[in-house]
């Protein structure tokens, strides 16, 4: 299949606090476009301030799917996240519009874009409740110490305290015989079935760094911490996926008195300067994506402008 004959794809990617909000809403606009939300967070009902949720006031009219719509009682993941984009993607196909991919999870965005095939890592469950309590006696870097031992590379690309990657990264070892890593790496080298293109923000480092400082003492000053408050006696717990988020997991380690409220924000911060710290990793070695510096003096409107341009120069959209 040529790209010409391929459904068309924008991906608008970076790390948080970049600025994708407002520039994939402009790019949705300008290309008839609707949103899909490629963000592990804001999925989540409830879950507003601490995810940096869109607001209906921000979306300008324009549709946004995969965001505000699942109990954080549930398990959100990659498979679970590509079934959802691909059934709203057809949607949007459907109505003769284009999807524009937005978010930071770069995973996410690898397995919709390559359509990676996650059929084979059925979970072992006896093999994987064996892990879960490993993870609950001894501590999460136990768990990564032996992935570690027998997938070097994926050790290295999952934090030690995504008990859920760890753990899945392990089963796929112990149900194949094979390191995870490989898999990925075989389907990544997989031709999209879209025809696509992926731009991905960035900024001076010490400038997006003091923009995430300042988003933590906005979504503080918004009400993080009654937000939190309210889903723990909503009776969502430490242990879900969804309070396992930045800003969650700190401030119930607050409110139960394990840390103080100084320590929870000190951690909330650092925390997130890492997390951006891996996205960018995350997002330089991957293939085929345009990097967009949105802090070299040009305006919004001509950073849109140019991104337009490149659209058209590859046949995303139509030259007008």
């Amino acid at each position: 299949m040529t790209e010409q004959n391929k459904n068309p794809l924008i991906i608008l990617t970076g790390p948080t606090a970049v600025g994708k909000t407002a520039l994939s809403i402009d790019l949705a606009k300008a290309v008839n476009g609707e949103i899909v939300s490629a963000d592990s967070m804001q999925v989540y009902k409830y879950m507003d301030i601490g995810s940096a949720k869109v607001t209906k006031e921000e979306m300008q009219g324009v549709p946004h799917h995969l965001v505000d719509v699942i109990d954080p009682a549930e398990e959100f993941n990659v498979v679970r996240f590509q079934q959802m984009a691909k059934d709203a993607m057809e949607e949007i196909y459907a109505r003769g519009r284009i999807p524009v991919i937005t978010g930071g999870t770069g995973f996410y965005i690898q397995a919709l874009v390559r359509d990676i095939d996650f059929t084979e890592t059925a979970e072992d469950t006896p093999y994987r409740t064996e892990l879960e309590q490993l993870a609950r006696e001894q501590g999460a870097e136990v768990l990564h110490a032996r992935l570690q031992a027998v997938d070097p590379s994926a050790a290295e690309q999952i934090h030690a305290h995504n008990v859920k990657r760890v753990i899945r990264a392990l089963e796929y070892y112990h149900l194949t015989g094979e390191p995870i890593s490989v898999h990925n790496e075989e389907q990544k080298q997989k031709t999209s079935p879209y025809h696509f293109v992926c731009f991905v923000l960035n900024r001076d480092r010490e400038e997006l760094y003091r923009r995430i400082e300042l988003r933590v003492d906005q979504m503080l000053e918004q009400g993080l911490l009654e937000e939190v408050k309210k889903l723990a006696q909503m009776g969502y717990t430490r242990d879900m996926v969804s309070m396992q988020g930045l800003g969650y997991k700190e401030l119930l380690d607050y409110l139960s008195g394990a840390i103080s409220y100084e320590e929870a924000i000190y951690r909330l911060k650092r925390d997130t300067r890492h997390f951006a710290k891996r996205q960018l990793t995350w997002f330089r070695r991957e293939p085929d994506v345009t990097w967009v510096q949105v802090d070299d003096g040009r305006t919004r409107e001509e950073i849109l402008a140019d991104m337009l341009a490149i659209c058209k120069r590859q046949g995303i959209i139509d030259e007008k």
